[in-house]
């Protein structure tokens, strides 16, 4: 928009609010599902949450949470060059998308006569359909320990180091990679960082997670957690 105010005429009200409302409804379930399958990995890994925690007060200079820091003081902290250089907590939210992606199941549909990587034709009108949820779970795509959650996979000397699309394709890939990428990304961070500075997460006792298959893949009755101060 304010683009638009130096290049008069560049984009209609018409084309802004479609791309917003496009941003909005495209990223209201997926990051809100993502989230929950993030708190659902870090009860599971609780030395993930305190990673993070300690990643967090690195990167904003804050000290123990004991000292009195409100919501406010935390996210005034909060930056995109800050949120940027939290490495770890990016390789986390990474991992859970490799295992929990929003979207289980893909396709598209041929505009034209094309030839897949192997060899494969394809016609024109013919769905090919592709499934992140099992290529996230694949050994020969992520080794030995495929299904084990592990941030660490992403980072080399702490700094993550990003897989192709076409392999890690929770958000697509090629030219229909999602828009609003950077900007899940940015405010999953901006969520989990001040949940796990300030709070730790339990799963209720005899609480069963379940996935609801939808378009997308939710928890089938949510996930119900203690939650405790720092």
């Amino acid at each position: 928009m304010s683009y638009n105010e130096n290049e008069p005429d560049t984009f209609t009200d018409k084309e802004l609010q479609d791309a917003i409302l496009n941003f909005v409804i495209a990223g209201r379930d997926t990051s809100a599902i993502t989230l929950s399958w993030f708190i659902f990995c870090i009860c599971v890994n609780p030395h993930v949450a305190d990673m993070v925690f300690e990643e967090t007060k690195d990167v904003f200079g804050l000290q123990d949470s004991m000292q009195g820091y409100t919501f406010e003081e935390v996210a005034k902290r909060m930056s995109y060059e800050t949120l940027s250089t939290m490495h770890y907590l990016h390789a986390a939210l990474t991992e859970t998308l490799r295992l929990y992606p929003a979207v289980p199941r893909d396709g598209k549909v041929a505009a034209g006569e094309d030839t897949l990587p192997d060899g494969t034709r394809v016609k024109q009108g013919d769905r090919v359909s592709y499934v992140p949820y099992s290529m996230g779970r694949m050994e020969f795509l992520w080794g030995k320990d495929a299904l084990t959650y592990n941030p660490d996979r992403w980072l080399k000397d702490g700094v993550f180091q990003p897989e192709s699309p076409f392999k890690f394709s929770a958000f697509q890939a090629g030219p229909r990679i999602c828009l609003g990428r950077d900007s899940a990304y940015l405010q999953m961070k901006m969520t989990a960082a001040l949940l796990l500075y300030f709070f730790r997460f339990c799963i209720v006792p005899q609480h069963v997670v379940r996935y609801r298959v939808m378009l997308v893949m939710p928890m089938a009755n949510g996930l119900f957690v203690n939650v405790s101060r720092r």
